[in-house]
């Protein structure tokens, strides 16, 4: 070693010998698990869906209600464009009718691609719990 690594190791030596090794005050622990605690209450946050629950049922049961009135009345509706639009479209749709079957589809399709659509989410959601 040469004169300036043995004067840094002596000052080294000094330095540390003159410093205290230092410890945390009594209630240390309890401060720091206080602190992580209101963390955790201010990061907690409730889930509140867009949509309530009570909604939801609500629409579903319309839907139910208009597919069973629709079984029930035994009519046959054709729903013509042409004339829920005459003066916006003009004749651009004439005669243009959905069947029965078609209306039919047009309700129960939304309706069951919300279903699948709360499945899957609660499926990934329970996928990817820690």
């Amino acid at each position: 070693m040469n004169e300036s690594d043995k004067n840094l190791e002596n000052l080294i030596e000094k330095m540390m010998a003159e410093n205290t090794l230092e410890s945390p005050s009594i209630d240390f622990t309890s401060k720091i698990m206080s602190q992580i605690t209101a963390a955790e209450e201010v990061k907690a946050k409730v889930y509140k869906p867009l949509i309530s629950t009570q909604i939801w049922v609500f629409i579903a049961v319309s839907l139910l209600a208009l597919v069973i009135y629709s079984f029930i009345s035994g009519n046959e509706y054709d729903l013509k464009v042409n004339e829920l639009y005459a003066d916006k479209f003009s004749g651009l749709f004439s005669e243009f009718h959905f069947s029965k079957k078609a209306l039919y589809a047009i309700l129960i399709v939304p309706f069951m691609v919300l279903i699948q659509i709360t499945v899957l989410k609660n499926y990934h959601e329970k996928r990817h719990q820690f």
